[in-house]
């Protein structure tokens, strides 16, 4: 299917019952070009994608104890009628129908349903580096929501510049002051000059404290790709 997945254990070590219900996602195109939205999970692996011209919204439906989801915007696509081609940024395989995560340099929005204390975990993440604005905003349950838009392409420092993004440095160094991948490691010059635009996003892999958000497990949502 192209718009739910089936439910799965998750990630957490400690778990309340899950809900039956899935979560709405209502997914938004307000930028001023076509955009074709994709979203895929880990647990269990799934996904989709949609061409969304200008002013167009999609909706799916991602069921209770999903883990690793992410939405995101993938642009300058070509596909032809089978559904397989690229895009200049956020593919996935080469296909419109993505059953992985997407090429960076791509800005998501990341979730986990239904995981400890029946809480939604969600974020928006520059990790991957940056190819359009996304709010990202409960539509139910009463939380706050978040929201990573800025001029973050034309200011991309040289060295992270990629067509029609900007990569995170883990991206383009691969090591682990920018990666995090053998243990702890903090802030550098370059994620702050993400963490600087979107204070609400992550900006390196560690950077937990002030990116992450929760919701009641049950909450639906919107994402919504906006300018810059």
């Amino acid at each position: 299917m192209d718009s739910s997945t089936t439910a799965a254990p998750c990630f957490f070590s400690l778990l309340l019952p899950l809900s039956i219900n899935a979560a709405t996602f209502q997914i938004v195109n307000r930028c001023s070009f076509t955009v074709w939205a994709a979203w895929a999970t880990t647990g269990p692996r799934a996904g989709g994608g949609n061409r969304l011209n200008s002013g167009q919204s999609w909706t799916i439906n991602i069921n209770a104890g999903t883990t690793g989801g992410r939405i995101w915007a993938r642009t300058g696509c070509s596909f032809d009628g089978s559904g397989r081609g690229n895009c200049q940024t956020g593919d996935c395989g080469g296909v419109l129908q993505c059953q992985g995560y997407g090429r960076p340099p791509n800005t998501l929005a990341e979730f986990s349903l239904n995981q400890f204390q029946n809480l939604d975990f969600f974020d928006i993440s520059n990790v991957d580096g940056y190819n359009v604005g996304i709010d990202f905003s409960p539509t139910s349950g009463g939380c706050r929501g978040i929201r990573c838009s800025a001029n973050i392409v034309g200011e991309c420092p040289a060295q992270l510049r990629a067509p029609g993004g900007c990569n995170n440095p883990c991206t383009v160094f691969g090591t682990q002051r920018y990666c995090c991948t053998n243990g702890p490691c903090g802030p550098t010059e370059l994620s702050e000059f993400f963490k600087t635009r979107c204070p609400d996003a992550y900006s390196y892999p560690q950077d937990d404290e002030t990116s992450t958000f929760t919701c009641p497990g049950g909450t639906n949502y919107s994402v919504t790709f906006l300018p810059l």
